[in-house]
């Protein structure tokens, strides 16, 4: 009969291996809890204790220990025991007043809590300023940090537009060109006072803080799905004529056996009434906007954010026409090796996804709810 591959059997849910599996992926982690959650996930698949080491070049008693410990005592066992050492200067009662100051509103006049503020808030302990910062950093408390959300209640109709824009991604029409335009407004004509000082062994490059401003771009980019590649043009200003004139050329550049496809967001020039007029006396020529909130939708958004990192961020630009030829010159090379943005996102079964995790009020499972399938 075969031995068992340990007398400490690791059994996992799918909460906790999911938090393993984000322990691992976490950049941030000591990497001592990361070798030991994949010696905890390892277990759970079945290896032995010898395979397990050579896999993750440590000793078998390392495996033996984490594996008993874990199968012991779950997900808090993966941590250090405590050490010896001097008593806590500082006992429970300080450490929850730091937490309760620090999750609390901050004193009139500030907009958040800082170590130095949460020392002086409790003085009378004789805390210090880094010992508050140590107890906060122990306790995973970082209160002058902020995390921004979108409060987006469950609207069907933005997950129909959601689903409707990926359609085209996903399942384009044959015989039809599908474009995502957008505007990049305000670009900065900016270049520094001093040269840049180049990078070299042991240093980052040095940049002098001082700028010269020259005046700002606007571009509008019209991106072509099946292709990647992208047309741009500079605009002086974004209105329906602007709009509606690039809209123009784009029509007389396509062949005209095919039909026109747009993605584009729910801008003022993008839905004014001369615009909807405008597309509406050219049949072959159909719109789907974005839902609000959702401009990333817009492939043509990806390639505003390539613009940035790769010219823009760290460009230097003597004038609005010396800016406006680095961009132009920048999307000729763009287009000579441009490949199609590879999607993945798929909103009906993100919306899917979403049900599944939460139940209508009525008892019954919200998953069985579906959106309308596209023609």
């Amino acid at each position: 009969m075969a031995r068992a591959a340990s007398r400490h059997i690791v059994v996992l849910g799918s909460r906790r291996k999911a938090r393993l599996e984000a322990i691992v992926r976490r950049a941030s982690a000591p990497q001592a809890l990361v070798l030991r959650a994949r010696i905890v996930l390892l277990a759970y698949t079945g290896w032995p204790n010898s395979q397990i080491a050579r896999e993750l070049g440590c000793a078998v008693n390392t495996v033996r220990t984490w594996r008993r410990r874990f199968a012991r005592g779950g997900m808090p066992a993966l941590r250090d025991l405590p050490r010896s050492g001097r008593p806590e200067v500082y006992g429970p009662d300080v450490r929850l007043a730091i937490a309760a100051a620090a999750t609390s509103v901050p004193p009139e006049g500030v907009s958040a809590w800082t170590h130095a503020l949460i020392a002086g808030h409790l003085a009378g302990t004789g805390i210090s300023v880094s010992q508050a910062g140590r107890i906060l950093a122990d306790l995973d408390l970082r209160p002058h940090k902020v995390q921004g959300w979108l409060n987006r209640r469950d609207d069907e109709q933005f997950w129909a537009q959601a689903a409707a824009v990926c359609d085209i991604y996903l399942r384009p029409p044959p015989g039809t060109v599908v474009i995502c335009i957008d505007e990049k407004t305000g670009i900065q004509a900016k270049y520094r006072k001093y040269p840049e000082r180049p990078a070299r062994r042991g240093r980052l490059a040095r940049r002098e803080f001082e700028y010269v401003r020259n005046g700002t771009v606007s571009v509008i980019a019209a991106l072509q799905v099946a292709t990647g590649q992208v047309i741009t043009e500079p605009i002086t200003r974004n209105n329906s004529v602007t709009f509606i004139s690039f809209l123009h050329r784009l029509d007389q550049c396509i062949a005209p056996h095919l039909n026109i496809h747009l993605v584009m967001d729910n801008g003022s020039s993008h839905t004014s009434r001369a615009t909807r007029a405008w597309i509406a006396a050219h049949p072959r020529i159909s719109v789907t906007c974005t839902p609000k909130h959702a401009s990333w939708l817009d492939m043509a958004e990806l390639w505003f954010s390539v613009l940035t990192r790769v010219l823009l961020r760290r460009g230097e630009f003597t004038s609005r026409a010396d800016l406006t030829a680095k961009i132009t010159d920048f999307t000729i090379r763009y287009n000579r090796t441009a490949r199609p943005w590879k999607w993945a996102y798929d909103a009906r079964a993100d919306h899917a996804a979403y049900l599944a995790r939460h139940h209508a009020p009525d008892g019954e499972p919200a998953s069985a709810q579906t959106l309308p399938q596209a023609a």
